[in-house]
């Protein structure tokens, strides 16, 4: 039995013996869409009704690794269960594998996460009337809009911005290069920023590359784009325990939630899983750049 069969049978049991509504039928297959997508990811062509156990420990793994949250791990499994008891009702297969599979704890201290209006909260508070605000509008909508790494934020180069393909050149973890799409709002205050206030700036010499620099012309350091973070999330009434790397965390929770393909979110954040392979290191840029025009809140 192959997916699509078995997600067609799956649709048609949830809707017509559990007369469930169309949004929870959408987001059960989704679920299923996503641990067929970790198979995918492995280069391991399973069929569902050989999932073990052990398959399922190694897909909750990975896509903890990319940054979905375990309230939102619970819930894909609790759809996963759903799938694997409509299998076994059918006779397709004898056992569970999900059946004493136990929800991810959710007491353990894990990166907060912004939602949507977080967001715009303290995208608000900047004030744009200072070259500064200006700087940090860019660079904000950028490490959201990107899912970047603070490191990688700070050491962005003008020379690897694409705007025109809507894509930019990043540098990741142990010097590997990797394409990211980058959203239209950061697109946008970025061309505000280089076009009217850096040209403004009297730049290091060597610095003339970076991106984002500070009043004397060097780069931003770490610490100064965590402090800035610190006092526009302050500003916005926001009490959680903020960081670069929460917009990170949040760029991939909302494009997980979202729907969007978790092969495509792993090759935006360059990330290496135990669980995955280099087979899906190289996705196409057009899919890529799909998945941000459709999943993303802020494109």
């Amino acid at each position: 039995m192959d997916w699509q069969s078995s997600r067609r049978g799956f649709k048609a049991y949830l809707k017509l013996e559990r007369s469930l509504s169309a949004n929870t039928i959408e987001a059960y297959l989704h679920d299923v869409d996503k641990l067929w997508q970790f198979f995918m990811s492995k280069g391991e062509e399973k069929s569902p009704v050989k999932v073990t156990k052990t398959d399922l420990k190694d897909f909750l793994v990975w896509v903890n690794e990319l940054g979905m949250i375990p309230p939102t791990q619970a819930r894909v499994l609790s759809g996963l269960k759903s799938f694997f008891k409509f299998l076994v009702l059918e006779n397709k297969m004898e056992n569970d594998p999900s059946s004493l599979l136990e929800s991810p704890k959710m007491t353990r201290k894990l990166p907060d996460t912004l939602n949507i209006v977080e967001i715009n909260s303290i995208m608000d508070v900047i004030d744009l009337s200072k070259p500064e605000g200006q700087r940090n509008k860019a660079m904000l909508e950028t490490l959201y809009g990107s899912g970047l790494r603070v490191s990688e934020l700070t050491g962005l180069k003008i020379s690897n911005l694409h705007l025109d393909i809507e894509f930019i050149k990043i540098l990741g973890k142990g010097n590997k290069e990797r394409l990211v799409p980058i959203g239209s709002e950061a697109i946008k205050f970025l061309r505000i920023y280089l076009n009217e206030v850096r040209i403004h700036v009297p730049v290091k010499p060597g610095k003339e590359d970076f991106v984002f620099l500070n009043r004397r012309g060097n780069p931003l350091s770490r610490i100064m784009v965590f402090l800035i973070i610190k006092d526009l999330a302050k500003a916005a009434g926001i009490t959680k325990n903020i960081s670069p790397h929460t917009f990170r965390h949040s760029f991939a929770t909302h494009l997980i939630e979202g729907g969007a393909d978790l092969r495509a979110v792993q090759e935006m954040l360059g990330h290496e899983s135990i669980t995955t392979t280099e087979i899906y290191t190289h996705l196409d840029r057009d899919y890529l750049r799909e998945t941000i025009v459709h999943f993303h809140p802020r494109s």
